[in-house]
């Protein structure tokens, strides 16, 4: 099929669900919903999935591209008012007003060249005769990662459209990422170059560690001694050894810790204390926490009041 010929046959805005006045930011919230319910992983083994995804990825990837869009719409409207010329059989031609609008002659790549600016002012569909070269078609895929993967980087094979597509994806991509692999997508027509694969990532969260940049974070808990006499403690990391650190005296719950070079691919771990409050303390404790309070009454209140 021309690279094209679905411009003809599909109603991408149909496809994803959205209105024609859609805004970028709906196509786009309308194909991830999409992309993360058909995607391949989640229904292993179901073509019907697997087609749906396809022609979802194809919808986004013509109407989140901008001057793609544009020249899609201009297209579609051409097509629904007749603008391109008479098809067969009929008056002004084979077909007449209201006839199909090609015959299987017709090089699409032409007819968009001339509409769009590809070289010269606009001369219709041609029948045969040779053809420059062609870059190809942009694809679109989605791939989810686990958070390791996504912080550490990884390599990975990826089937796209029946191909398998090996890449090398760098430390500290992030969930939502668009990853552009250059020369991945669809083959170029005579000699051009090919399309390129546009890669969008969904990376799984973490039960312990979140991120901030490039840079890990983890929240450990301390006791209010700890926090107040300081204290040196341990906090976990990615790789499972834990890192010692101090906590200087007096220190409050949202003090951060850092320990250089402890988190994912070389970069920090930043280490959040949280002073924890016990739900139940013994007699002795109630005691001794009993007596504190009274030697505390002999201290200015924190809340500016005695």
């Amino acid at each position: 099929m021309n690279a094209h010929q679905d411009w003809l046959e599909t109603d991408f805005y149909a496809v994803l669900g959205v209105a024609a006045t859609a805004s970028e930011d709906e196509v786009k919230k309308a194909y991830k919903k999409l992309a993360r319910e058909l995607h391949p992983d989640r229904n292993p083994g179901d073509k019907a999935a697997e087609e749906r995804f396809k022609a979802v990825s194809r919808a986004k990837e013509v109407l989140s591209d901008a001057k793609t869009r544009k020249e899609y719409d201009e297209f579609r409207r051409l097509s629904r008012e007749g603008g391109f010329g008479a098809g067969r059989g009929g008056p002004g031609g084979p077909g007449g007003p209201g006839g199909p609008f090609f015959d299987g002659d017709v090089n699409l790549n032409d007819l968009l060249s001339g509409l769009f600016g590809g070289g010269g002012p606009a001369r219709g569909p041609r029948r045969g005769g040779a053809m420059g070269p062609r870059p190809g078609v942009d694809v679109q895929a989605h791939l989810s990662l686990d958070f390791v993967d996504a912080v550490s980087g990884l390599e990975t094979t990826i089937t796209v459209g029946g191909r398998q597509v090996k890449t090398r994806l760098p430390a500290g991509v992030k969930d939502g990422q668009t990853i552009r692999l250059r020369g991945k997508g669809e083959p170029g027509v005579n000699g051009g170059p090919a399309g390129d694969l546009l890669l969008e990532l969904s990376v799984a969260a973490h039960p312990t560690f979140g991120r901030k940049g490039h840079d890990l974070t983890v929240t450990v808990p301390v006791t209010y001694t700890e926090a107040v006499l300081g204290a040196e403690i341990e906090a976990p990391t990615l790789d499972g050894a834990a890192v010692r650190l101090k906590v200087p005296p007096g220190s409050r719950t949202g003090r951060v810790l850092r320990a250089k070079g402890r988190g994912a691919a070389g970069h920090d771990l930043l280490v959040t204390i949280e002073v924890a409050v016990p739900q139940h303390v013994s007699t002795e404790e109630r005691a001794l926490l009993e007596q504190l309070a009274v030697l505390e009454q002999q201290r200015a209140s924190p809340r500016g009041t005695r």
